[in-house]
């Protein structure tokens, strides 16, 4: 089943990533009630509970969730549709196949609280003086680390001859 190896590791990749924002944010969930937050290093990290009706950085969560939601939904199932589909094209080697299994479980992740909530759990907040970063949670760092090894990948393996063409 030489096939099925190329979508192990992406696939183990994506359930970490998953199992460990739902664990995180059900963690939240118990011990915080909504919109409250904790000084973990004052001034810097906090440890919060908000409940993000929109996307990234809390975009479009000022526009009404009853049609938001489903169209977040929609778009993140074909996402999900398209990474499983391009992992099917990728050598084995170079970061992109655990990078987009990064992708896929951070995108599974926010799916499940977007489906079963109607909105995502956002608990991980990080300020720098007066800076300060919107809340996100894991499958967000998922995501992001995903997005950064494709680009890696795209930079140091651009002609992998061990990619696929079909």
């Amino acid at each position: 089943m030489p096939g099925l190896r190329k979508f192990a590791f992406p696939f183990l990749a994506a359930a970490g990533i998953a199992v460990a924002d739902q664990w995180s944010k059900a963690w939240i969930v118990a011990h915080f009630n909504p919109y409250e937050a904790r000084a973990v290093i004052v001034d810097f990290f906090h440890l919060v509970h908000i409940r993000n009706t929109g996307v990234a950085f809390g975009l479009l969560s000022n526009l009404d969730p009853k049609w938001v939601n489903p169209l977040l939904i929609a778009a993140t199932v074909f996402a999900i549709g398209g990474v499983i589909a391009y992992i099917h094209f990728l050598p084995r080697r170079g970061p992109a196949p655990f990078g987009l299994g990064l992708i896929l479980g951070g995108a599974l992740g926010n799916l499940i609280d977007r489906s079963r909530l109607g909105y995502v759990v956002d608990f991980l907040d990080v300020h720098w003086h007066h800076h300060h970063w919107p809340a996100f949670n894991v499958a967000d760092i998922g995501i992001t680390v995903g997005v950064v090894l494709l680009l890696l990948d795209m930079l140091y393996w651009p002609n992998d001859p061990g990619r696929s063409s079909s």
